[in-house]
């Protein structure tokens, strides 16, 4: 990598409309972006990987926003703000235009939607603890009085409640309410005991299959997937490998059996038959699926 390729993010963000003032004009902007044909990214892919084009990247980058924006909408139930989704879906996005290579067979959404995800995250790793506790007057008067008025570290009782909102001029609600926030500061991610009634705030994430260690395990099963199969493809003999990659590795318009007939001069059974015996082949050969 290029010491241009390697500053990209910071080059390229600078030249970016970024979530920070009216978030719907920011996603009407952003909507804005034409989206790009194949020809077009593949060519603007390549200026860049092979140019250090950063308008190129700009270019890439932009048209791929309001993807991060409708990633981000998915996040929403974590109470953080959409903005900031945004922002670190920003970052995972140009990451993934910098690692992007044009000649994987790949359109760069389906490579980007990984990054995206993977820095949203970790976002909401590192932030699920910083709860708003005290967002009104009530509640701030609560919270730096509550725990000094508590009898014990144990549950309040009815009758400790009505006596802490009574002094605090608060209603009993409130302070039930405060107290379970403050208590729940103190849980633990993850439940300590093997007991699928213990609350722990990882049973409630949604969309599990996106959880950063599954993600990355999707991706390291799918490198070792590809792996194998270009590893089995160069077992092929030429023809066996064109017949193979023409009929099930093309993104689309797969080679009928007849085109491959009349291009090699065989019948389209004969086609076939290359076809299974290849593919017998490298099905011995990959690797079994995680």
């Amino acid at each position: 990598m290029t010491a241009a390729q390697a500053a990209m993010p910071l080059a390229v963000s600078a030249a970016l409309p970024m979530p920070t003032g009216s978030l719907d004009a920011y996603i009407q902007t952003v909507n804005r972006f034409p989206l790009l044909s194949v020809e077009e990214e593949q060519r603007l892919a390549r200026s860049f990987r092979e140019q250090n084009d950063l308008e190129a990247a700009r270019q890439l980058v932009l048209s791929h926003l309001r993807l991060v924006v409708s990633v981000a909408r998915g996040y929403l139930g974590y109470g953080l703000p959409h903005a900031d989704l945004i922002q670190e879906g920003n970052i995972g996005l140009m990451k993934a235009v910098k690692r992007f290579d044009p000649d994987r067979g790949v359109r760069l959404v389906s490579f980007a939607i990984h990054w995206i995800k993977a820095e949203m995250h970790e976002y909401i790793l590192r932030n699920w603890r910083l709860v708003k506790v005290a967002t009104t007057k009530a509640q701030r008067k609560l919270f730096f009085n509550l725990r000094s008025m508590k009898k014990d570290l144990g549950p309040m009782s009815a009758a400790d409640v009505e006596r802490v909102a009574d002094e605090l001029s608060v209603k009993p609600e409130e302070v039930v309410e405060m107290e379970m926030r403050l208590s729940g500061q103190e849980l633990a991610f993850e439940a300590e005991r093997d007991d699928e009634e213990a609350y722990a705030p990882v049973h409630y994430l949604a969309d599990e299959g996106a959880e950063p260690y599954r993600v990355l395990e999707a991706e390291e099963s799918e490198r070792v997937q590809s792996e194998g199969l270009q590893k089995a493809l160069t077992t092929l003999d030429p023809r066996s490998r064109r017949i193979v990659e023409s009929r099930w590795l093309r993104e689309k318009d797969a080679a009928t059996l007849h085109e491959l007939a009349a291009e090699f001069k065989v019948s389209a059974e004969r086609i076939r038959q290359i076809e299974a015996k290849a593919l017998d082949k490298m099905r011995k050969l990959l690797p079994a699926p995680a």
